[in-house]
């Protein structure tokens, strides 16, 4: 059994880590007591790989020695014992915090792994005092770290990232946070006062790569102050919203979508909803060709990915790398929507029509996924 301080959990994560920083900011926000830990603890290797089964953070392992891989099953844990309670109750809150922590997850990838990698000249001392310091200190740690930095620096071309079309990757990711600057000016969470899942999936990219990374976070705070005094929001156990002279500690009343929010989805909808679409057909075609078996691995980190696949954003071409867990996340919106009324459903649609979000609702895939024993899977 994996000796854990009693009351406390035990989060391996890395301060730079995208999906770290999801299951982090959940724990502060609920207040959970936990200890950090890097993944080049020797307990890693020793305890809790084998119950783990993947080389991935975050991983956490309860004060009963059972343990987690990834954010987003952390956060269902604590969820299903709490009632949801970073769950709006309201149809429309619910699926837009939903549909930005799929956002956060998977559809902004991209602008985070070209302001991380394609900046070396302000970014690379930092990046390898982090990744140097998740590995033990032994005779090689200077080697392996060097290793790490650039095989990770390549999937910023397996994200999609090019000469030809960086400005617009860019371009993108400055009309997002600037929007989404307009909202925090009335409220300090994405749907009130207190953060949603939606706040926890998008502070994924926007705190460990784009919020702390010294290239991107100097943009940020230029072009977005409000974005990155969220940023340091999510990372802190009270409301810390004082600047909200009167805020409630509630989400908005009356299931109130601000328009704010609606036109940042907007501004995010020209990027994810393209590829979105190629990667459901490219996976589709694979599903009907491969035929996996009922619990065969469906992560990108468990087998090989399954392809590339191309879309086009503003008449710019993009190719990219199909990555399954985007329709994990996908599919919790789809079976959320589907387990509404007519009235409800309606509701939702305009809502998403709005922002040019609806196509999700449409684009799945023939297969189901879900998770067994630590991995994402395919199910019947």
């Amino acid at each position: 059994m994996i000796n854990v301080p009693k009351g406390f959990y035990r989060l391996y994560a890395a301060p730079h880590s995208l999906y770290s920083g999801r299951a982090r900011a959940y724990l502060i926000k609920r207040n959970i007591p936990f200890e950090e830990f890097s993944i080049g603890h020797e307990s890693f290797l020793n305890e809790v790989l084998t119950k783990s089964k993947l080389f991935t953070i975050p991983v956490l392992v309860t004060p009963a020695g059972d343990v987690i891989r990834d954010g987003g099953a952390i956060v269902d844990h604590f969820e299903g014992m709490s009632g949801n309670l970073c769950s709006p109750k309201g149809c429309r809150q619910n699926i837009i915090s939903l549909l930005f922590e799929l956002v956060g997850c998977e559809g902004l990838r991209r602008p985070a792994m070209h302001f991380r990698w394609n900046f070396p000249e302000e970014n690379q001392e930092f990046l390898r005092y982090h990744f140097l310091h998740t590995l033990p200190d032994n005779d090689d740690r200077e080697l392996k770290t060097a290793r790490v930095m650039n095989r990770l620096g390549k999937f910023t071309v397996l994200r999609g990232v090019t000469e030809e079309n960086q400005k617009l990757v860019e371009n993108l990711y400055f009309e997002f946070i600037e929007a989404l600057d307009e909202h925090f000016k009335y409220t300090p969470y994405l749907l009130g006062a207190c953060p949603s899942r939606g706040d926890f999936g998008l502070i994924s990219p926007l705190y460990g790569h784009l919020g702390r990374d010294p290239y991107p976070s100097r943009l940020m705070v230029a072009r977005a102050p409000r974005v990155s005094r969220w940023v340091e929001r999510m990372n802190r156990p009270n409301q810390d919203a004082a600047e909200y002279f009167g805020m409630k500690t509630d989400f908005l009343d009356d299931d109130i979508v601000p328009k704010t929010l609606l036109i940042t989805l907007k501004i995010l909808s020209q990027d994810f909803i393209p590829e979105t679409r190629a990667s459901v057909q490219f996976l589709n075609k694979w599903l009907s060709t491969h035929q996996p078996k009922s619990g065969e691995p469906a992560s990108s980190d468990q087998a090989s990915l399954p392809g590339m696949t191309k879309f086009s954003v503003r008449n710019t071409l993009f190719q990219a790398a199909v990555v399954p867990y985007r329709h994990l996340l996908l599919q919790a919106i789809q079976q959320t929507f589907d387990k509404h009324e007519a009235p409800e459903k309606e509701k939702i649609n305009t809502l998403l029509e709005c922002c040019g979000m609806s196509d999700i609702l449409d684009l799945r895939l023939d297969r189901r996924m879900g998770r067994r024993d630590n991995l994402e899977v395919w199910l019947d």
